[in-house]
């Protein structure tokens, strides 16, 4: 075990004490105040040592107080049998200015009482957006610390996605890439996954069942990886998914034929083995929107019905809690209050609200930005594209190298963009009947907060391999 910095030693000051691989909290009401923006700091910008031990002193000043990473798959059970009253869970994905973004979901959880909500990041944005799993774990955990959340935090790999090409071409390597990924996140305190092999989908089959079986094959060997993986007393909630985003609309006998075909592997091969708690579908939307040439989204047609259809066959037939809608962010206002009608299960969120932090940035910032697109991000332009269709499409991969900036805005810009950000997750919440959900949350959500080893105290989990194009 490495020796504690003096930096993370000296941010804990009085509130906190580490001793022989140990954290002593002093003094709760410290985690609500500019400690834990230091701390959180330290864990992001520090160097690599202080690095580690701000995420472990965050992560263990959590378990202290029962701020703890969880999974969602208990409650999702319990809305699968109807034990749980409608709900459409928000996956919000977390790109920039992270903490502070955090922090107004959070804010806005505590204020009406909502538990079942996700944070969640993509194989895709763990690489533009630079932050690896350990990173991302602990500046949720600080933003829920921040605003005094206590329970449950539910944190997501979304889209853990095999890339077809590099699955044509290496098969072995591509699947041992996303299980890397899957080890290094639950090291950190994922215990919430998307497995997505959607891409693995041959429509060339005349048949349904061998159209999904590449998919539903590599989703069982995926989710037998994570079972392996889970640490005492935790069920590891995961995800299928049985079209890709953006492509044909999903259909009830597709996902009879992934969920057959995936239940009857996964029984054979692992005798009483938990599979699924949800499952993608698509059913209109894409990634991002539709961007136009003057900058505007287009109108989405998004099919209710069979959205409908699709979770009600998924809960009364499978199960599981229902079907999960991705790209709902840039969505009109009017449609959210459909998904708790139709009894969608979760959608997932990213884009529209990296849109309003990108809305609120100081031009000159922009400005800068948008020039180092224009030298970094050109082999991605296509032919036609207008300057406002070419950085709409393109300036999430800005949120890496500028993390800094965007943690660092002037503080009039954080308090313009934070009340933008509670008025945007209010509304949300409210529609997706989120609001008064911690209940149902801390009856069937229970733990356990997993202690962990101080930095150097365990071995180490080598990163798994970066692919920006996956997924989100």
């Amino acid at each position: 075990m490495s020796q504690v910095p003096a930096t993370v030693a000296q941010t804990l000051g009085a509130a906190a004490s580490i001793a022989n691989g140990k954290l002593t909290l002093k003094d709760e009401a410290a985690l609500a105040g500019p400690m834990m923006d230091a701390l959180v700091r330290l864990a992001v910008f520090g160097q690599a040592e202080e690095q580690d031990w701000a995420r472990w002193a965050i992560w263990e000043c959590g378990r202290a107080v029962g701020t703890f990473s969880a999974s969602i798959h208990d409650f999702y059970m319990a809305r699968g049998r109807g034990d749980v009253p409608p709900v459409t869970v928000p996956a919000i994905n977390v790109r920039g200015a992270s903490y502070d973004t955090a922090r107004a979901i959070f804010r806005t959880a505590r204020k009406l009482k909502g538990g079942a909500f996700i944070l969640e990041i993509a194989r895709s944005e763990i690489a533009y957006t630079e932050q690896r799993p350990s990173e991302y774990v602990a500046v949720m955990l600080a933003a829920a610390l921040r605003e005094g959340h206590r329970g449950p935090v539910f944190i997501q790999g979304d889209h853990f996605q095999v890339n077809a090409k590099k699955y044509k071409v290496d098969a072995t390597a591509e699947v041992g890439a996303v299980k890397q990924l899957a080890l290094e996140a639950i090291t950190a305190g994922f215990y919430n996954i998307d497995i997505d092999t959607s891409t693995l989908v041959d429509l060339a089959h005349p048949t349904l069942d061998a159209q999904q079986r590449l998919n539903f094959e590599t989703a069982v060997e995926l989710t037998r990886y994570v079972r392996s993986l889970e640490p005492k007393g935790v069920t590891i909630s995961l995800g299928g998914e049985i079209g890709e985003v953006g492509t044909e609309n999903s259909t009830v006998p597709e996902l009879e034929a992934f969920m057959d075909g995936y239940n009857r592997t996964l029984e054979a091969q692992a005798k009483g083995m938990v599979g699924l708690s949800k499952i993608s579908v698509q059913s209109g939307t894409s990634h991002g929107g539709v961007v136009l040439a003057d900058g505007s989204i287009a109108d989405v047609a998004l099919d209710f019905k069979t959205l409908e259809d699709l979770s009600r066959v998924s809960r009364k037939k499978y199960g599981l809690s229902g079907a999960v809608q991705h790209g709902a962010s840039t969505l009109p206002d009017s449609a959210f209050y459909h998904f708790p009608r139709t009894e969608t299960a979760e959608i997932h969120l990213a884009t529209g609200f990296q849109n309003m932090l990108y809305d609120h940035l100081p031009p000159a910032l922009r400005e800068e930005i948008y020039a180092w697109l224009r030298t970094n991000a050109a082999e991605e332009r296509k032919a036609g594209d207008t300057d406002e269709q070419f950085f709409y499409k393109t300036r999430k991969k800005a949120l890496g190298p500028f993390k800094r900036q965007l943690w660092d805005l002037p503080a009039d810009v954080k308090a313009k963009l934070a009340l933008a950000y509670d008025e945007k997750f209010t509304f949300l919440f409210e529609n997706l009947a989120v609001g008064g959900t911690a209940e149902g949350v801390r009856r069937y959500v229970n733990g356990p907060a997993i202690e962990r080893p101080a930095p150097g105290a365990g071995p180490a989990v080598e990163a798994a391999p970066d692919d920006p194009d996956a997924g989100e």
